[in-house]
């Protein structure tokens, strides 16, 4: 009986080829498991004649920024002239009891809180809207305070 001699090569080729990529998938793989840190320990390097970001502008550009706090009776005193609570942001559901607010108090980084959670110590976050936060002395009161993030610009 005669075979192909070629045949028989290529079969053995591919057979190789093929265990050769598996070895190496094996080494890439274990060498990268076995790395001592995964996070890159190059310096950032700022492109010359660019200015750092101003974080405001960024807030501003992605509809933070300037908010409004109306209604400010029995808020406490406002620092330097400012409304001691800022709206930076809202997560909303279709009813108002259900959401989260970041809010900002005296100026500190803003934190979220959820609908129904202490805001400060005297005030709670009764309710969320599309682009305001109610706060109030309780669930159950009327709000002393209405956060309002400013219109989008069109």
């Amino acid at each position: 009986m005669q075979t192909n001699a070629f045949q028989t090569w290529s079969i053995r080729a591919a057979t190789f080829a093929l265990a050769a990529l598996a070895a190496l998938s094996a080494v890439f793989w274990t060498l990268k498991g076995t790395q001592s840190h995964s996070v890159s320990t190059a310096t950032a390097i700022m492109a010359p004649g660019l200015a750092p970001l101003d974080p405001k502008s960024v807030a501003r550009a992605l509809g933070g920024g300037a908010t409004t706090a109306s209604n400010m009776a029995g808020a406490g005193p406002a620092s330097s002239g400012r409304a001691p609570y800022l709206l930076v942001g809202v997560l909303a559901s279709g009813a108002g009891s259900v959401g989260a607010a970041l809010i900002s108090v005296d100026g500190k980084p803003a934190k979220p809180f959820r609908v129904g959670t202490a805001v400060d110590g005297n005030l709670v976050l009764q309710s969320v809207a599309a682009r305001r936060a109610m706060l109030g002395p309780a669930m159950n009161t009327p709000a002393q305070i209405t956060l309002e993030l400013p219109p989008l610009n069109k």
